[in-house]
Protein backbone atom coordinates (compact mmCIF):
# COMPACT_ATOMS: atom_id res chain seq x y z
CA UNK A 1 0.00 0.00 0.00
CA UNK A 2 1.22 3.50 -0.80
CA UNK A 3 2.41 5.62 2.12
CA UNK A 4 -0.02 8.48 1.38
CA UNK A 5 -2.94 6.08 1.19
CA UNK A 6 -1.89 4.39 4.44
CA UNK A 7 -1.64 7.68 6.34
CA UNK A 8 -5.06 8.70 5.03
CA UNK A 9 -6.63 5.33 5.85
CA UNK A 10 -5.38 5.33 9.47
CA UNK A 11 -6.68 8.89 9.89
CA UNK A 12 -3.46 10.88 10.27
CA UNK A 13 -4.58 13.17 7.46
CA UNK A 14 -8.08 14.26 6.56
CA UNK A 15 -7.63 13.80 2.81
CA UNK A 16 -5.27 11.80 0.68
CA UNK A 17 -4.21 14.97 -1.09
CA UNK A 18 -2.98 16.46 2.20
CA UNK A 19 -1.05 13.24 2.90
CA UNK A 20 0.52 13.40 -0.56
CA UNK A 21 1.56 17.02 -0.01
CA UNK A 22 3.13 16.15 3.35
CA UNK A 23 5.19 13.42 1.67
CA UNK A 24 6.33 15.78 -1.08
CA UNK A 25 7.44 18.35 1.51
CA UNK A 26 9.56 15.76 3.31
CA UNK A 27 7.42 15.52 6.45
CA UNK A 28 7.14 11.72 6.21
CA UNK A 29 9.97 9.26 6.80
CA UNK A 30 9.97 5.48 6.51
CA UNK A 31 12.83 3.73 8.30
CA UNK A 32 14.63 7.12 8.63
CA UNK A 33 14.43 7.91 4.91
CA UNK A 34 12.42 10.74 3.37
CA UNK A 35 9.96 9.17 0.95
CA UNK A 36 7.79 10.03 -2.01
CA UNK A 37 4.01 9.53 -1.80
CA UNK A 38 4.17 6.43 -4.00
CA UNK A 39 6.52 4.54 -1.63
CA UNK A 40 5.11 1.17 -0.59
CA UNK A 41 4.64 0.48 3.12
CA UNK A 42 4.93 -2.95 4.69
CA UNK A 43 4.17 -4.31 8.15
CA UNK A 44 6.87 -3.57 10.75
CA UNK A 45 7.99 -0.38 8.97
CA UNK A 46 8.78 2.54 11.28
CA UNK A 47 7.22 5.84 10.25
CA UNK A 48 7.94 9.36 11.42
CA UNK A 49 5.23 11.86 10.47
CA UNK A 50 5.69 15.57 11.20
CA UNK A 51 2.29 17.16 11.74
CA UNK A 52 1.47 20.34 13.69
CA UNK A 53 5.13 20.62 14.79
CA UNK A 54 5.02 17.18 16.42
CA UNK A 55 7.01 14.20 15.16
CA UNK A 56 4.66 11.24 15.48
CA UNK A 57 6.44 7.88 15.55
CA UNK A 58 4.42 4.93 14.26
CA UNK A 59 4.95 1.24 13.75
CA UNK A 60 2.93 -0.35 10.93
CA UNK A 61 1.27 -3.53 12.23
CA UNK A 62 -0.99 -4.38 9.29
CA UNK A 63 -2.35 -2.80 6.11
CA UNK A 64 -6.05 -1.87 5.94
CA UNK A 65 -8.14 -2.49 2.84
CA UNK A 66 -9.54 1.05 2.91
CA UNK A 67 -10.11 3.93 5.35
CA UNK A 68 -10.98 2.60 8.79
CA UNK A 69 -13.02 3.94 11.67
CA UNK A 70 -11.32 5.75 14.52
CA UNK A 71 -11.88 2.84 16.91
CA UNK A 72 -10.15 0.37 14.58
CA UNK A 73 -7.00 2.42 13.90
CA UNK A 74 -4.99 0.70 16.66
CA UNK A 75 -5.25 -2.62 14.82
CA UNK A 76 -3.14 -1.26 11.97
CA UNK A 77 -0.56 0.92 13.72
CA UNK A 78 1.19 1.35 17.06
CA UNK A 79 1.90 4.89 18.23
CA UNK A 80 5.35 5.12 19.86
CA UNK A 81 5.50 8.92 20.10
CA UNK A 82 7.28 10.03 23.30
CA UNK A 83 5.34 12.17 25.81
CA UNK A 84 7.91 14.99 25.56
CA UNK A 85 6.72 15.78 22.03
CA UNK A 86 3.27 16.69 23.32
CA UNK A 87 4.68 18.79 26.19
CA UNK A 88 6.50 20.88 23.59
CA UNK A 89 3.16 21.41 21.81
CA UNK A 90 1.61 22.78 25.02
CA UNK A 91 4.44 25.31 25.32
CA UNK A 92 3.82 26.46 21.75
CA UNK A 93 0.15 27.09 22.54
CA UNK A 94 1.07 29.34 25.45
CA UNK A 95 3.56 31.23 23.29
CA UNK A 96 0.95 31.89 20.60
CA UNK A 97 -1.56 33.27 23.11
CA UNK A 98 0.83 35.96 24.29
CA UNK A 99 2.47 36.79 20.98
CA UNK A 100 0.70 40.14 20.43
CA UNK A 101 0.20 42.35 23.45
CA UNK A 102 -3.02 44.34 23.60
CA UNK A 103 -2.52 47.84 22.24
CA UNK A 104 0.66 47.18 20.25
CA UNK A 105 0.86 47.32 16.49
CA UNK A 106 -2.06 47.82 14.15
CA UNK A 107 -5.57 47.32 15.50
CA UNK A 108 -7.28 44.09 14.57
CA UNK A 109 -10.68 44.01 12.87
CA UNK A 110 -12.33 43.54 16.23
CA UNK A 111 -10.43 46.50 17.69
CA UNK A 112 -11.45 48.67 14.74
CA UNK A 113 -15.12 47.71 15.12
CA UNK A 114 -15.00 48.56 18.82
CA UNK A 115 -13.48 51.95 18.01
CA UNK A 116 -16.14 52.62 15.35
CA UNK A 117 -18.93 51.65 17.78
CA UNK A 118 -17.48 53.94 20.44
CA UNK A 119 -17.25 56.89 18.04
CA UNK A 120 -20.81 56.33 16.79
CA UNK A 121 -22.17 56.33 20.35
CA UNK A 122 -20.41 59.56 21.29
CA UNK A 123 -21.93 61.46 18.36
Amino acid sequence: MRIDKFLWSVRYFKTRNIATTACKKGHVRVNDQVVKPSREVYPMDKLIVRKNQINYQLLVLDLPESRVGAKLVDIYRKDTTPKEAFKHDDLLKFAKDHYRKKGTGRPTKKDRRNIDDYLDESE
